[in-house]
């Protein structure tokens, strides 16, 4: 529970309100700036644990369930933040809910029944990517045009849509399997 890579992760929660704060109050480019650095920080320090705990051999059940909590609570936040600038992000943010609320219920509902996926699939890794681009590109630069961001929220929908609609057969998959 306290090996370095989960305490990375600890602390990649800890700044989730740090970055909110920041971010929602800035009212300059500079604070914008150092929102940015927050969530810099956090990113970093999500590539490091990984690379701690393959190369320490430090990886834990508890971890492999901790990273991506952090990664999705990270995500939702800073997806929140951008709402309040894009408004459309908050159809990308509802698409959100929808996906990993299906994930959560079928990966549960497999797993009490002695299934469960095999990490994420290759596009899921996609998802998670281009999601995450999107989030720090927006963040990283805020006087990005609306129409350009919209896009780019439009086309992480699609995205999404398609990652939620290529994981169903590999429920339905494990599904056999009991």
């Amino acid at each position: 529970m306290l090996s370095i890579p989960n305490c990375m992760g600890y602390f990649r929660i800890l700044l989730i309100p740090v970055f909110c704060i920041v971010y929602l109050r800035a009212d300059s480019i500079q604070e914008e700036y150092q929102a940015a650095a927050i969530l810099l920080i956090s990113t970093i320090t999500d590539f490091l644990d990984g690379k701690v705990a393959r190369h320490f051999n430090m990886i834990t059940e508890f971890g492999k369930f901790l990273d991506p909590v952090a990664d999705k609570l990270t995500h939702a936040a800073v997806a929140v933040c951008l709402a309040f600038r894009y408004p459309l992000m908050r159809y990308l943010i509802l698409l959100m809910i929808i996906k990993e609320g299906f994930m959560a219920v079928m990966g549960a509902w497999n797993l009490k029944h002695g299934q469960k996926l095999n990490g994420a699939k290759w596009f899921g890794k996609v998802c998670t990517a281009t999601l995450f681009l999107l989030l720090l590109a927006l963040v990283v630069f805020p006087g990005i045009p609306k129409k350009t961001a919209d896009f780019f929220i439009l086309a992480e929908m699609v995205i999404m849509f398609l990652t939620l609609i290529l994981y169903i057969p590999e429920f339905q998959k494990m599904h056999k399997e009991w």
